[in-house]
């Protein structure tokens, strides 16, 4: 009898080392899963989007925002983690020929205005110190949630910039600019504040590589449309808006963006490489000395998209509803949706399937001047058929 006991305690033990590699196999997978899950160390995003152009002439710019503002809703972040800064109203302008819309594409079949665009700053009150106060988070306490950037120090940030610029500056509606040390400051701020993870910060502009020459702070990604002393150029001229309805580089870059969805594994290098010389014209820059981390390791959606909410658990929840009657209730939900739901913003035709297509033909006007010059001919065959003496007939 005890010898027996003695043998089932040695045997158990015996068990008990043989298993111990396996179970710490195990346990080690586990620990690289959630490693290589919560790589980037970021859990949540935001994104502050700013045009900083007013007039009709910088259409352009407008469209520049919104459509970088579409890509980023599609990708998964809210409005609630989206500060959107608008300096004029191009749906609501009287020059615009189709209201309430704001085309990328001179196709006009991708409205990037949508049906549920938040503007959070429009008009005049995009200026320097709007927009400093909310990198920083210095903002009167009656501010509203909707124009405050309440990040931390595990908010991966994504700052897209576009308007008129120069040397180490950007305009901010004609009437004040922003410098490249004022920018820097201000990140060293945020980061002396712990109001961010992972910044990637990105301007299409003029000689836009000026403005990240003075950033100093860490973990800043930062990438511009142009080099010092290069314009960078506008794109997609429409004849019917009268303006350019892009600049180049953001047309670019988001046709890259359209390819991306929420599970791609593209990276930052792919990014750097959207807008080559012979399509921009102007250099495209980047800077990543300041960055930790190595841009191939970095996903397009660690700051284009959203991190989703994952609640981690050990206990055991039972699913068992009745199979038949949840199929049936989602399809009648499905179906009542797809019947009542207009089509969503984020649903519209991508760029990928109308980049190529040819522009629709639009309803011919008579060019300016066209009836007074015909009126003109009109007076002047009347004048060589009739002579002056009939004119009494017609007063």
């Amino acid at each position: 009898m005890v010898d027996t006991c003695f043998l089932s305690r040695g045997l158990t033990t015996l068990a008990g080392l043989l298993l111990l590699p396996f179970g710490s196999l195990a346990a080690s997978q586990i620990e690289d899963q959630a490693e290589q899950f919560f790589r980037s160390g970021h859990t949540n995003n935001w994104a502050v989007l700013v045009c900083t152009s007013r007039f009709w002439f910088n259409y352009r710019h407008v469209a520049n925002t919104l459509s970088v503002y579409r890509s980023v809703k599609r990708l998964g972040i809210p409005d609630s983690h989206i500060v959107l800064m608008l300096a004029d109203d191009m749906a609501c302008n009287p020059r615009n020929p189709k209201p309430a819309t704001v085309y990328s594409h001179k196709n006009m079949e991708l409205n990037v205005y949508g049906d549920d665009v938040e503007v959070d700053y429009r008009s005049y009150e995009v200026t320097v110190e709007n927009f400093l106060r909310v990198l920083t988070g210095r903002i009167p306490s009656s501010t509203p949630r909707s124009k405050r950037l309440l990040s931390d120090d595990r908010s991966n940030i994504l700052i897209y910039m576009t308007g008129h610029g120069g040397n180490g500056f950007l305009k901010f509606q004609d009437s004040e600019e922003i410098t490249n040390i004022e920018l820097a400051d201000a990140f060293e701020q945020m980061w002396q504040k712990r109001r961010y993870n992972e910044l990637l910060f990105i301007i299409d502009t003029c000689q836009g590589a000026s403005m990240y020459e003075r950033f100093y702070s860490p973990n800043i990604m930062a990438l511009a449309s142009s080099q010092v002393g290069e314009d960078s150029l506008s794109h997609q001229p429409d004849p019917a808006v009268g303006v350019h309805l892009m600049d180049r580089y953001t047309f670019y870059v988001l046709e890259f963006l359209e390819e991306i969805n929420p599970a791609s594994q593209t990276n930052m290098n792919d990014l750097f490489q959207v807008c080559p010389r012979s399509l921009c014209v102007s250099t495209p820059g980047h800077r990543t000395d300041l960055f930790q981390r190595d841009p191939k390791n970095v996903l397009i959606t660690d700051f284009f998209g959203s991190v989703r909410k994952v609640e981690i658990t050990t206990e055991t929840i039972s699913l068992q509803p009745d199979s038949g009657v949840v199929e049936s209730s989602y399809k009648k939900d499905q179906m009542v949706e797809e019947l009542m739901e207009p089509l969503k913003y984020a649903e519209q035709l991508p760029v990928a399937q109308i980049i190529h297509q040819k522009p629709k033909l639009k309803d011919w006007h008579p060019p300016g001047g066209f009836i007074l010059g015909l009126w003109a001919l009109i007076i002047m065959v009347f004048f060589k058929t009739y002579g002056i003496k009939h004119m009494k007939f017609i007063f």
